[in-house]
């Protein structure tokens, strides 16, 4: 659904001002990839938060604490 509506916009955009929407076209792509390092970075910041969590929590699930559901 968000790239039906993007491709909407870009089409609207596209017949409003031609040469923005060009622009527009080739500057997403070079923002998305320069944005992949930070979502990457972001990924590998969870896991550690993920890990550090489990590694606390591991004394009281060896002594048989369940968390409510």
């Amino acid at each position: 659904m968000k790239v039906l509506i993007l491709f909407v916009a870009w089409c609207i955009l596209l017949v409003l001002c031609a040469p923005v929407a060009l622009v527009a076209l080739v500057l997403i792509p070079l923002v998305w990839v320069m944005a992949l390092p930070f979502r990457l970075l972001g990924l590998c910041v969870e896991a550690v938060f993920a890990l550090l969590q489990a590694l606390l929590f591991l004394p009281a699930r060896l002594l048989g604490h369940r968390p409510r559901a």
